[in-house]
């Protein structure tokens, strides 16, 4: 599965996040497929995760030995643009039990620490209010509402909420 090389193993205060591997397949489908996760990400492709765009990182959350979710990145690289995104889901057995935040917070401590952005970007659907809280609480401000963003299971298209963390620029 492509990831990028700056990728490795990145621990947070309860969570681990680490690229996919083959046996990590069965266990991210069933959670993608299950109704509180497919609201938002739609049922997932045959192949997910090994299905994936090469300019997008790949990471499984882990906590306490047991997946508890996925999270993916992406970069743009161009300097006068720079900037990050990220998108998660977690296991609805582990909602709100602060597994997503310390996630969040991994990722953004590797992207601004370790990949040198200072601008990083998310879009949960207007109305997915436990991901909006979540990324307010560390630190996603409301940016905007994108109108007709995303397609869902149903073909409707949805609103997303553009929300956006900036730290002070590196340089």
């Amino acid at each position: 599965m492509p990831t990028s090389s700056s990728t490795r193993e990145l621990r947070g205060q309860r969570v681990v996040l680490r690229p996919p591997v083959a046996d990590d397949a069965e266990t991210l489908r069933a959670i993608h497929s299950t109704p509180e996760v497919a609201a938002w990400w739609n049922l997932p492709p045959e192949r997910f995760p090994f299905d994936a765009d090469p300019e997008t990182t790949y990471l499984t959350i882990w906590h306490e030995d047991a997946m508890a979710g996925f999270l993916q990145f992406s970069q743009e690289q161009e300097p006068d643009y720079r900037h990050a995104w990220i998108d998660l889901f977690v296991d609805p057995r582990r909602h709100r039990t602060g597994l997503g935040t310390d996630a969040m917070q991994t990722v953004i401590r590797h992207l601004v620490e370790d990949l040198g952005h200072h601008r990083i970007l998310i879009d949960p659907a207007v109305d997915n209010e436990a991901a909006i809280g979540c990324y307010q609480k560390v630190g996603f401000r409301r940016v905007g509402r994108m109108r007709s963003a995303w397609r869902d299971r149903d073909g409707t298209w949805r609103d997303a909420l553009l929300m956006e963390l900036v730290v002070a620029p590196h340089g």
